[in-house]
């Protein structure tokens, strides 16, 4: 789910073009020229959201903006190269802890133009729209008009509405996008060795994880907010983890990522089994899990619910209901806690 914050001043005074939506997906680069004065692989350039995303060197100065996109880099063995990361909903994945010690943190949520362009980035990242957009830290057209190169993941770019709170699509995530973010970044990275190995261990996990699904089981997944809950539509991050473990999720006909839904038609849908949420940040009501179950166990509509009676819950670190690399997380921890409930893989 998409952090919000107020519109940047400058951001407002600056020359702004909106985002387009759709995406290409294909990948270009060009050899090292004869002189040897190029390194090799580049200019590189990728093609997201109807853009060209075009570095003339691998970049030295990176800077991310939502967790997603952080990990990533992480991941790829970037730390040294990045200038510094925004847009958190938790702590760190344990195993990219020591490597993110190395990253400056820009803002726990989004920081202004002025505090990205203070880091005098070669290349910025994210994960979400809103982020880069009007109303946003900044838009792609901002950013290319004082020199500076702007990914948008992958994942959402395929979006079919980018409008109304977190967007929707009008077909359902695969892991495939997932994937073709991680190769993404390491093309514009000059690291494509070590984006095919972190390629290579997703889909081997997601395999394993995913090879004895769960029948007949009904979930809900809650994001936050307490007074009207944002839960998981049909076709995001948390539709690859309902799919993998051949699970229902009771609001599959909902095409928005997440739809604000309220609790009389979640009681109503009675799920099995409760996937919620459990972040760090502080943007909305509810956000983390024990907070979550305290409202849920003490609201006269929830407590009826039949996951709540039995307490039925799988919890899950915000950043793993994002589309990501922790999306394979999600999957196996899922599967993890409907078995430590008493379900049993078919």
């Amino acid at each position: 789910m998409r952090p919000r914050r107020p519109l940047s001043l400058l951001a407002t005074a600056a020359l702004a073009a909106p985002l387009l939506a759709g995406c290409g997906s294909s990948t270009s680069a060009s050899s090292a020229d004869a002189g040897g004065t190029e390194a090799a692989g580049f200019p590189a350039s990728v093609e997201r959201c109807d853009r060209r995303i075009t570095v003339d060197a691998p970049p030295q100065r990176i800077a991310s903006l939502n967790q997603g996109s952080t990990e990533i880099l992480l991941s790829l063995g970037l730390a040294d190269r990045m200038v510094g990361a925004a847009g958190w909903t938790d702590p760190i994945l344990p195993s990219l802890a020591d490597e993110n010690e190395k990253v400056d943190r820009l803002a726990d949520q989004a920081p202004s133009f002025e505090e990205l362009l203070a880091t005098e980035p070669d290349l910025v990242t994210a994960s979400f729209a809103n982020t880069l957009s009007e109303g946003g830290v900044a838009t792609p057209q901002q950013l290319a008009d004082v020199g500076v190169p702007a990914y948008l993941s992958a994942a959402e770019c395929e979006k079919s509405d980018f409008g109304g709170g977190d967007g929707a699509r009008d077909r359902p995530l695969e892991m495939s996008t997932i994937y073709a973010e991680v190769r993404d970044l390491a093309a514009l990275t000059g690291t494509e060795e070590r984006g095919e190995e972190v390629v290579s261990s997703l889909q081997q996990r997601l395999a394993a994880a995913s090879r004895t699904p769960f029948d007949d089981v009904s979930v809900f997944y809650w994001f936050a907010n307490a007074e009207a809950p944002y839960g998981a539509g049909c076709c995001g991050g948390p539709g690859i983890v309902t799919r993998a473990l051949g699970l229902t999720n009771v609001f599959e006909d909902q095409q928005a990522e997440w739809p604000q839904i309220g609790w009389e038609s979640i009681a109503a849908a009675d799920p099995d089994v409760l996937v919620i949420g459990d972040l760090t940040r502080k943007s909305q009501t509810a956000e983390s899990a024990r907070a979550k179950i305290a409202f849920l166990e003490s609201n006269p509509v929830t407590r009826r619910m039949t996951a709540v009676r039995e307490k039925r819950y799988v919890l899950l670190p915000g950043a793993a209901l994002n589309p990501s690399i922790r999306t394979v997380d999600a999957v196996e921890t899922v599967a993890e806690g409907l078995r430590s409930l008493g379900y049993e893989p078919s």
